[in-house]
C-alpha cells in the first residue's frame, strides 16, 4: 500500500474545512482535495510544512507507512 495520508482525520480533529485549510496553506481546494483523498504521488515539503503549521501537528500525524505485504495478508 505504501504511504497513506490521514489529512481528513486531522481536519476533523481541528474542526477546519477543506476551503479554509486550502486558503491558509496557499493551495487550491482541488489540490488539497487530491492530497486528502490520497490521489497524489508526491507532496512538496513546503506544502507539508504549511499543513503542519496550519493544523498544529507533526508530519507523522498526517502520514503513515503501511506495508503492502502486511495489508495483503489481512
Amino acid at each position: 500500500m505504501g504511504i497513506v495520508i490521514h489529512l481528513d482525520r486531522m481536519m476533523t480533529k481541528r474542526h477546519i474545512s477543506l476551503g479554509n485549510l486550502a486558503k491558509e496553506v496557499g493551495i487550491t481546494d482541488a489540490n488539497l482535495s487530491k492530497i486528502k483523498n490520497n490521489k497524489v504521488h508526491s507532496i512538496r515539503f513546503s506544502i507539508l510544512t504549511e499543513l503542519c503549521k496550519a493544523l498544529d501537528c507533526q508530519p507523522s500525524d498526517l502520514l503513515e507507512y503501511i506495508d503492502s505485504e502486511e495489508s495483503d495478508s489481512k
